[in-house]
């Protein structure tokens, strides 16, 4: 990785070989947003726009043949780079990914509206064998609203699936930035992101009553789940940095997250919702302390 990220920063036409090239090749879209939001951190958008712009040719061709992803990430992680070069906070970064996951939910709606409600239909004619005795129990008005909820729901879990790897790809290349120029910068960054109150409760009110709203506002509830998710992540990796856990509680909640995303993503989520609440890490005094932000420049 680090000799990738060496690579990229070499030169113009090294970077947008780079960039160019990850984009153009199947499933390697979040490496050439990862790329790319490297080039815009470390030198600004001016520097970086006639890199990126090459980078949209391969994006809007595969958007041309039915497939949005490439662009929509790495316009989307550019987007993200741009909040964390200006501002310096992951906090503002993943709140402003929550905007861009909506922009994705309308952007898809729009280009895979009839896939979408055909699978709907199909996840539909199994929720009475899914869903048991419960489903039996509902009444007609029920069912009814239920069967509404499926497609925006799952509208919403494809731009929760982009959101999060836009952010990821971010990340990748934030911590390209501090491998190159400040080692350790990054975990460091990312150890102290914490939402404070104001913002958490704006989430959770959003996450819990967005459905009531109507059912394409039933998209709410993943999307802005993300950032509660990347700061419970965060708790658990300063928890470990301090040594108050072991590694293999790292170790262990990550080969959950993967076996029973159920049951450790919503925990994640409470996680971030107590620590904004009463701040572990400020109450017990973190050790984790850097010589500065992850671009070097600090």
């Amino acid at each position: 990785m680090r000799a990738l990220a060496e690579l990229i920063m070499r030169g113009r036409m090294q970077a947008t070989l780079a960039v160019v090239g990850c984009a153009a090749l199947p499933l390697l879209f979040w490496l050439s947003a990862a790329a790319g939001s490297l080039v815009l951190l470390r030198r600004g958008f001016s520097d970086a726009a006639g890199i990126l712009a090459w980078a949209l040719l391969p994006a809007l061709a595969w958007w041309y043949f039915g497939e949005p992803r490439t662009a929509l990430v790495l316009v989307g992680t550019l987007g993200l780079a741009m909040v964390l070069r200006a501002s310096e906070s992951w906090a503002r970064v993943l709140l402003a990914s929550v905007a861009w996951g909506l922009l994705y939910a309308v952007i898809l709606g729009a280009v895979f509206r009839e896939p979408i409600e055909q699978l709907a239909q199909e996840i539909q004619k199994h929720l009475p064998a899914m869903l048991g005795d419960l489903y039996a129990q509902m009444s007609v008005e029920e069912r009814s609203r239920l069967g509404a909820l499926i497609a925006p729901v799952l509208n919403g879990l494809i731009a929760t699936l982009l959101q999060i790897v836009s952010v990821l790809s971010l990340m990748l290349g934030r911590y390209w930035q501090a491998l190159l120029y400040n080692p350790g910068g990054f975990g460091r960054e990312f150890r102290a992101l914490r939402l404070s109150p104001v913002p958490m409760l704006v989430l959770v009110v959003a996450m819990l009553l967005g459905p009531n709203f109507g059912a394409h506002m039933a998209m709410l509830t993943p999307l802005c789940s993300v950032p509660l998710v990347f700061a419970g992540l965060s708790l658990m990796h300063a928890q470990v940095a301090d040594k108050r856990l072991g590694k293999f509680w790292l170790v262990g909640m990550y080969i959950m997250l993967v076996v029973s995303t159920q049951l450790i993503y919503p925990l994640l989520v409470v996680l971030a919702i107590v620590d904004s609440l009463i701040d572990f890490r400020g109450r017990r005094g973190s050790k984790d302390t850097g010589s500065g932000p992850a671009n070097g420049e600090g």
